[in-house]
């Protein structure tokens, strides 16, 4: 699978910027190429010899802050979907993939998008809003304000509160209260419901 993968973004990469800086079969050797290369991107399987992918996208987000993750994998279990987004993962893909659309989902997760395959969203949703109602498709994102929906769209990438601060040059009291809004907004409790309601928007979007 890697080699195959390896084969398409090779072939796609000609007379572009686009490069190769390393290959990984375990989640071990994943975080060590990983901290030693700092991508842009890390393509991550969920399952892995030694763990579990998600688990490894918070390592590999730690030791390289300005990388993304593209989960690909054969699994669409919505815990393993969950699981990947509320480590921070800026995307989940299904391996069935047909190759043109794998270099456009990364091109699209290197832009800033959030990449979600549409055969899975339904399914993290109803996870993620649990018992708590949710906010009802993109109505809830509509009525943020510009400031709110920064603030949202940064914790959907994995960022912390000081980072977001840091970022929009807020304090940490002003993030705080920004999330509130965000979370009272989107009819939520926690940051990872309201990470998956813009996803699935931001998704949307897209079509």
């Amino acid at each position: 699978m890697r080699e195959g993968i390896r084969t398409v973004l090779a072939q796609s990469s000609v007379g572009t910027q686009m490069e190769i800086c390393g290959e990984a079969g375990t989640g071990a050797e994943a975080l060590e190429l990983a901290t030693k290369t700092q991508p842009d991107l890390v393509l991550l399987d969920v399952r892995l010899p030694d763990g579990y992918g998600f688990n490894v996208c918070r390592e590999i987000l730690t030791a390289s802050p300005r990388s993304r993750v593209l989960m690909l994998t054969a699994f669409s279990t919505d815990k393993f979907v969950y699981e990947s987004i509320t480590s921070g993962a800026h995307g989940y893909l299904l391996k069935e993939l047909a190759p043109e659309s794998l270099i456009q989902s990364i091109e699209d997760c290197l832009a800033g998008k959030s990449v979600l395959a549409t055969e899975i969203t339904s399914g993290v949703m109803r996870m993620m809003r649990g018992d708590d109602g949710g906010s009802s498709g993109s109505e809830g994102i509509q009525s943020l304000s510009p400031q709110e929906h920064r603030v949202l769209e940064l914790v959907a990438e994995g960022r912390t509160n000081k980072e977001i601060g840091e970022s929009l040059s807020l304090s940490g009291n002003t993030v705080k209260n920004y999330l509130a809004n965000v979370f009272d907004k989107l009819k939520v409790r926690r940051r990872s419901q309201a990470a998956a309601l813009f996803i699935q928007d931001a998704q949307n979007e897209q079509k």
